[in-house]
């Protein structure tokens, strides 16, 4: 599935579906919005949810929403405080920045930077894998068995 307006498609990776680049990026650009419905709900969570601070997620649309986890990704996002404008308040914004060049055809990545408690293993396959979804500061809390 392409979404041109992007310069983005889904399509099939090794950990399911995937969202890939279909033009070059640069380090630095801004690939787009990620759009979805925000949540006030500090115990709201999903398979998709992205931390926005507080007590606010982001539960993404499509295509972002598929974007995978890389111990050394080359996107991340980036968020925009809520904020209030002539009296009415905006919600946060979250947009997906490229951290190194990417080529066509390469898969969008990000660290989803989960905490220890909810960390499960990874395979992303990259030099530096931590060996689990986690937060860099938090793989020393898991315990060589997978324990917390």
């Amino acid at each position: 599935m392409d979404f041109e307006d992007y310069g983005v498609r889904v399509a099939s990776s090794p950990t399911g579906l995937g969202v890939f680049a279909s033009r070059p990026f640069s380090r630095r650009q801004v690939i787009g919005p990620i759009l979805g419905e925000v949540i006030d709900d500090p115990h709201y969570g999903s398979n998709f949810c992205m931390e926005l601070g507080g007590s606010l997620s982001l539960e993404p649309a499509w295509p972002f929403r598929l974007i995978n986890h890389s111990c050394q990704p080359n996107c991340q996002l980036l968020t925009l405080e809520p904020s209030s404008e002539n009296g009415v308040s905006r919600a946060p914004e979250a947009w997906l920045e490229v951290l190194a060049d990417i080529e066509p055809g390469e898969q969008l990545t990000i660290d989803y930077g989960w905490p220890a408690e909810v960390a499960i293993p990874c395979n992303c396959g990259r030099p530096a894998c931590r060996g689990w979804i986690v937060a860099a500061e938090d793989r020393k809390l898991i315990a060589a068995d997978g324990e917390t």
